[in-house]
C-alpha cells in the first residue's frame, strides 16, 4: 500500500522550517561544511585534470567519481540499514569526524608534494566508504529534525544549503588555487566538518521527532527491495533517477573538459563556471520548496529541460554563454534530484525510509562508477561537447520512462500534461 504524503499546515511558506530552532542550528552547519566539500571537489578534480593525470585527464576524474561514489551501491546493504537501526545521530558524528580526517590527510600529502595519482584514488574510495553510511543517514534525519510535516519542505532548504554552498565553495576555490594550491583547499575543507559536528551535538534532543526503528533480523536488507518492487511508483523514479544519474549528472567532467579543453581557460574560470551552475541549482531547491508534494509529472518536466539544457551547453562557443546555459542545466536537475527525494521520502513507510533511501542514493550516486568513466572517456576520445550530449540523451530516456508508468498505471496522457506538473 502506498503511504500517503504528508503536508505542511503553511503548503506555501518556502521557509516554514527556519521556525524550527533545531533546523536552523543544523542548516547553518551544513551549510558551512558543505561550502568545504565543494572546494575540495572543485580542488580535488583540478589537482588530478592538471597536475597529476598527464593523458586521458578526464578518464582519471571520472575514476576518481567512480571511486567515490562506487560505495554507495557496493555497501547498501549495510548502510540503510544502518541508518534505520542505530542511533542516526550519533552514526552522523562518526561519519562527519571521519570524513574531516580524510580530508586533512589529502591535504597533508599535497602540501607536502608528495601526492601521487593512487593517493587521490585511494581517499576518494575511503571518502566514498564514510559518505555510504553518512548519506542516509543524513537525509532522513532531517525527518527527525522536522517531523513529517515539513519534510519535503526541510529538504529543498537542505539541497538549497547544498547548492548555495556550490556558488561559493569553486569560486573561492579556483581563488585559492591559483593562490596557495589545492593543499590549503583540502585543509580548510578538514576543518569545515567541525561546524557540522558542532550543529549536531548542540541539537534539543526534547524537539526531535522518534520515529519507528527497524527490526535487526534476517533479510532486512532484502526487504527494503522487495518493498521498492512492489511499489511500481518508486520503482519508476528510481529508474529515470538511475539513467540521469549516471550519464547526466557529472557534471564534474562537463565543466572541467569545457573549461580546459573547449575554452582553454584556467582555474579561476573553472570556478567561476561552477559557481555559475549552482545559481540555478539554488533557485531549482527553492521552487521545490513552495511545493507541499513533488509528483511524477513534474519529475518528467525536469528531465525535459535537462535534456534541453545539456544540448544547449554542448553548442555554446564561449564560456560565458555556456555559464548561462549552466543556470537552465542547475534548474533542472535540482529540481528533479530534490523532488525525486521528497518524493521517495514522503511516500515511504518510517520503518522502510533508511533502506530506501539509501538505495535511492545508491542509484543516484552509485550509477556513477558505471557512466562518469564512460563519460570521461567519451570526453577524451570525442570532445567534451559529445559527453555533454550523453548528458542530454539521459534526460530523454528518462522523461520516456516517466511518461510509460504514468501511461500505464495513472491512465495519464500527454494531453493537460503541462498543467499536472506546475
Amino acid at each position: 500500500m502506498t503511504a500517503s504524503p504528508a503536508v505542511g499546515s503553511n503548503a506555501t511558506g518556502t521557509f516554514r522550517s527556519f521556525a524550527n530552532p533545531n533546523f536552523r542550528l543544523w542548516f547553518a552547519g551544513s551549510l558551512i561544511s558543505n561550502i568545504g566539500t565543494w572546494m575540495q571537489r572543485t580542488a580535488q578534480d583540478w589537482l588530478v585534470l592538471t597536475e597529476l593525470a598527464h593523458v586521458n585527464g578526464a578518464s582519471a576524474v571520472g575514476i576518481v567519481m567512480a571511486l567515490q561514489f562506487g560505495p554507495l551501491a557496493v555497501l547498501l546493504p549495510f548502510s540503510g540499514f544502518a541508518a534505520d537501526y542505530f542511533d542516526r545521530r550519533r552514526l552522523l558524528l562518526v561519519t562527519q569526524g571521519a570524513s574531516g580526517l580524510l580530508a586533512l590527510g589529502l591535504g597533508a600529502l599535497t602540501l607536502l608534494g608528495v601526492v601521487q595519482l593512487w593517493h587521490v584514488y585511494l581517499f576518494a574510495l575511503g571518502l566514498g566508504c564514510v559518505a555510504a553510511f553518512d548519506a542516509p543517514a543524513r537525509q532522513t534525519f532531517i525527518s527527525e529534525v522536522v517531523g513529517e510535516a515539513d519534510l519535503a519542505n526541510a529538504v529543498a532548504l537542505n539541497s538549497a544549503s547544498f547548492n548555495g554552498a556550490r556558488m561559493i565553495g569553486p569560486a573561492v576555490a579556483g581563488l585559492l588555487i591559483a593562490a596557495v594550491g589545492t593543499g590549503w583547499v583540502f585543509l580548510i575543507n578538514g576543518a569545515s566538518y567541525l561546524a557540522v559536528i558542532a550543529s549536531v551535538s548542540l541539537l534539543r534532543a526534547a524537539d526531535l521527532h522518534p520515529r519507528v526503528r527497524a527490526v535487526r533480523s534476517r533479510g532486512s536488507f532484502v526487504e527494503g527491495f522487495r518493498y521498492v518492487w512492489g511499489r511500481p511508483d518508486l520503482t519508476a523514479v528510481l529508474v529515470m533517477l538511475f539513467i540521469i544519474g549516471a550519464f547526466g549528472l557529472n557534471f564534474p567532467i562537463f565543466i572541467s573538459t569545457m573549461s580546459v579543453h573547449a575554452f582553454g581557460a584556467g582555474s579561476g574560470e573553472y570556478g567561476v563556471l561552477s559557481s555559475t551552475m549552482a545559481i540555478g541549482s539554488v533557485t531549482g531547491a527553492l521552487l521545490a520548496a513552495r511545493r507541499a508534494v513533488p509528483t511524477i509529472p513534474l519529475l518528467l518536466g525536469a528531465a525535459l529541460l535537462f535534456a534541453a539544457g545539456c544540448a544547449l551547453a554542448a553548442v555554446m562557443p564561449t564560456p560565458w554563454l555556456f555559464g548561462v546555459t549552466l543556470v537552465i542545466v542547475g534548474v533542472a536537475a535540482q529540481t528533479f534530484t530534490t523532488s525525486t527525494n521528497s518524493l521517495v521520502q514522503l511516500s515511504t513507510d518510517s520503518a522502510m525510509r533508511g533502506r530506501v533511501v539509501a538505495l535511492l542514493l545508491a542509484i543516484a550516486m552509485g550509477g556513477t562508477p558505471l557512466g562518469a568513466p564512460i563519460v570521461g572517456w567519451v570526453a577524451d576520445v570525442a570532445g567534451p561537447r559529445w559527453a555533454l550530449g550523453l548528458g542530454a540523451a539521459s534526460g530523454l530516456v528518462a522523461a520516456l520512462v516517466g511518461v510509460r508508468y504514468l501511461v500505464r498505471h495513472t491512465g495519464w496522457r500527454l494531453r493537460g500534461a503541462l498543467k499536472t506538473s506546475a
